[in-house]
């Protein structure tokens, strides 16, 4: 059985696989509600997904019978499916996301980098969020990591320096090296007070830095305000409690005094990835033109 299945194979021109997945790496959902905001906010086609019998426990992970707008019942399961996005200059998307695998972890990620390999994406971008020690009245710090060396220092990125059990993230970040596909990931620190709902705040900050990395824009700008609802509705629980709220108190001095290394620019940085994909592929004539349609 082929693991994915495609209903048609995508245009695109540069394009930059995006990945993120429920589960243990996506705190307040804040890395799959960032794929998702793309998503909706784009005119995204579904090109394939990733069959969900060899991967997933159905005692765990439960098809849903649903309604369609015409009232016909079908039943849907869960899944991870991939669609494509005509994005603005300089890189189209690719998005995979979903609920994190039960079982074959190997061979689904195998299956994802067919994905990257067939719709022949130049980098793959990662992202994640965890729950950490910092206030939610203070900017949602993202970092970033890449295992390649010349990536990580175009970049300013560190190496990985994790040691650990992990997720299917970091069993897909090994599979990517292995077939040679440079992969940045980036990861989002959520209160870990408040890490269970979505949390519109960590998702903003993982689409900001997206877009100041790859320059690809992301319209994060639209989650101000429910940002900053969230920020309201968690400052009033959180009052209510003279520990709690002292402890908060703390977080935000150690925030305050942490040092901030000045980052490159937006630009900087988009310019400093397209330098590294144009020296992976110093013959591409076409890198700057989109494919055409025959």
């Amino acid at each position: 059985m082929e693991s994915v299945v495609w209903n048609s194979m995508p245009k695109l021109a540069r394009p930059l696989l995006l990945v993120a997945f429920e589960g243990w790496f996506d705190a307040g959902t804040c890395a799959t509600g960032a794929v998702e905001w793309i998503r909706s906010h784009t005119e995204a086609e579904t090109f394939a997904h990733i069959d969900p019998e060899e991967f997933f426990d159905f005692q765990e992970n439960r098809p849903a019978i649903e309604k369609t707008l015409t009232g016909e019942r079908v039943l849907a399961w869960p899944s991870v499916h991939c669609h494509a996005v005509h994005a603005a200059p300089p890189h189209d998307l690719v998005l995979v996301a979903g609920v994190e695998p039960r079982m074959r972890w190997r061979a689904f990620c195998e299956a994802v980098v067919e994905v990257a390999v067939a719709t022949e994406c130049q980098m793959v971008v990662t992202l994640g969020a965890t729950a950490a020690g910092v206030p939610h009245s203070r900017p949602a710090a993202v970092k970033g990591s890449a295992a390649n060396g010349r990536l990580a220092e175009r970049l300013g990125l560190t190496a990985p320096t994790y040691q650990g059990p992990t997720g299917i993230i970091g069993t897909l970040h090994d599979m990517l090296d292995r077939a040679s596909l440079p992969v940045i990931s980036l990861r989002v620190g959520v209160p870990h007070y408040v890490a269970g709902p979505a949390n519109p705040k960590g998702t903003r900050a993982l689409l900001a830095e997206l877009q100041h990395v790859t320059g690809v824009e992301t319209h994060h700008g639209k989650l101000d305000d429910d940002v900053a609802r969230w920020e309201s509705r968690v400052s009033e629980a959180t009052q209510r409690d003279p520990e709690i709220a002292a402890y908060i108190e703390q977080l935000e001095t150690d925030a305050d005094r942490a040092a901030v290394e000045s980052l490159p620019s937006g630009d900087d940085l988009s310019e400093e990835i397209q330098k590294f994909l144009r020296s992976r592929n110093p013959d591409d004539d076409a890198a700057d033109t989109p494919p055409s349609d025959s």
